[in-house]
């Protein structure tokens, strides 16, 4: 499923017109992408949370030059789901 078909489903249910909409899926997320690069986690209660996991650094290997190079720490974005939204989809 992609961002239009999201937009018409949107729409398609609740009667607004497909530009509010897109409009507002827009906002929902640049904020949950300025929240997150603020370190700050977004709690969707019931859907899931969009939080911050940082990975420690570390040694990596580049088999054709036969060279190692180190990747440092660094933050990466991730998506915990709900026991609600879990159980729906099993």
């Amino acid at each position: 499923m992609t961002k239009a078909d999201i937009v018409n489903d949107i729409a398609k249910s609740t009667g607004i017109d497909k530009a509010t909409v897109l409009t507002t899926v827009e906002a929902f997320m640049e904020t949950v992408k300025d929240s997150l690069s603020k370190n700050e986690n977004v709690y969707l209660r019931g859907f899931g949370s969009f939080i911050i996991k940082q990975r420690a650094e570390k040694t990596a290997r580049n088999i054709s030059k036969n060279t190692t190079i180190i990747i440092p720490a660094h933050n990466i974005p991730s998506f915990k789901p709900a026991k609600t939204f879990v159980s729906v989809v099993k």
